[in-house]
């Protein structure tokens, strides 16, 4: 009998069991309470992962197999001679995160912003494995991972406010020719906006500019992931976006203080107003405007170009994203907020529930 697996994987700056901070202040609930340990106590098999807080996609989902598998992390023979660091990482021989792990495991891996990237990842190379890392390491020394054979151990893959084709947050940072929108920004909200990108700032340690998750999360890079990333036929998919916006002139969009975290209101301003054509040749115009104040909800709807529809929760299907009604909440509703409290505990009691009814 097949034994359901649910693996919550944390977005920037995050946290989870294996971390100490966690217990005091879980990522997946804060003030309102643990979401991962209520439902463990309710009777399901669910665990929060520990990845590198601002990591690459690559490294994240080398961790997180680490964690599932029980075993030491390998980044990787190709990767790590690339990107300029060591190849191992944490040993998670005899802390394996869940109990389990077979062919009858079925793995739901759920994913919050650049969690989703991590899990789609992962899923990725559990399937198909890597041929460059195959091509770089002796058979005897080559991880399970990068073999792959191991798609059928995914269930569903379920992403919460995820930056699956990037986000203009970055994208506008580096742009020289932003001009700064006439959208009135309180002190308050500028000094709170440096107070975070302070708290979240790369601490670079050599390696390669590209391994980091801010490489990942511009719309070029993002997609160019997306290339990497097949959409597995047997896998249910999920996703759902967020919107903390109103309409504002001239098609921009404004924060609606009523709905967004502080400390998401000058970006999710300058958001609200942001056009561009990347470097890749991609438009991010009106329609990219909406935004949770860190991810644009049209990016997290679904990969661009990956087979997609609304939710339909008489028939979800395989192998398509089954893309869920847009919140209106910001990027921080899931995790319990920020300086805003907020209470996600009614949200996941839904997701279960529809989880629970797949076939």
């Amino acid at each position: 009998m097949a034994h359901i697996t649910y693996v919550f994987c944390h977005g920037l700056n995050g946290s989870g069991q294996y971390d100490e901070k966690y217990e005091k202040k879980p990522y997946w609930g804060r003030a309102s309470g643990d979401v991962v340990g209520s439902l463990r106590a309710r009777g399901y098999s669910a665990f929060a992962a520990s990845v590198a807080p601002q990591g690459s996609a690559w490294d994240r989902a080398c961790e997180l197999y680490a964690q599932i598998a029980g075993a030491v992390t390998d980044y990787g023979v190709a990767h790590s001679r690339e990107y300029r660091h060591d190849r191992f990482g944490r040993d998670f021989t005899g802390q394996a995160l869940i109990p389990v792990w077979d062919d009858d495991t079925q793995l739901v891996l759920i994913g919050h912003s650049f969690g989703g990237a991590t899990i789609r990842l992962l899923s990725e190379l559990l399937a198909n494995g890597s041929a460059e890392e195959r091509e770089a390491t002796s058979a005897d020394e080559l991880s399970p991972l990068f073999v792959g054979g191991m798609g059928q151990r995914v269930r569903a893959i379920v992403t919460l406010a995820a930056p699956s084709n990037g986000t203009t947050a970055y994208e506008l940072a580096n742009d020289k020719s932003f001009k700064k929108p006439d959208v009135k920004v309180s002190i308050k909200s500028k000094l709170l906006d440096r107070f975070m990108k302070s708290m979240t700032k790369v601490k670079t340690d050599g390696r390669d500019l590209r391994d980091w998750a801010n490489y990942d999360m511009l719309p070029d890079n993002a997609q160019a992931l997306n290339g990497t990333i097949s959409t597995l036929p047997h896998v249910y998919y999920l996703s759902v976006a967020c919107d903390a916006t109103a309409p504002g002139p001239n098609g921009t969009r404004i924060p609606s203080e009523s709905v967004v975290d502080p400390l998401f209101v000058k970006s999710c301003a300058y958001m609200g107003c942001y056009s561009c054509k990347t470097k890749a040749g991609f438009v991010a115009g009106d329609d990219w405007h909406a935004n949770d104040g860190l991810v644009n909800t049209a990016s997290a709807r679904a990969p661009l170009g990956a087979p997609c529809k609304p939710l339909d929760r008489g028939h979800v299907e395989k192998g398509i994203w089954n893309i869920m009604p847009d919140l209106r909440a910001d990027h921080s509703y899931f995790t319990g907020g920020y300086l805003r409290k907020q209470n996600p505990h009614p949200f996941f009691d839904d997701l279960m529930d529809l989880l629970e009814s797949l076939d």
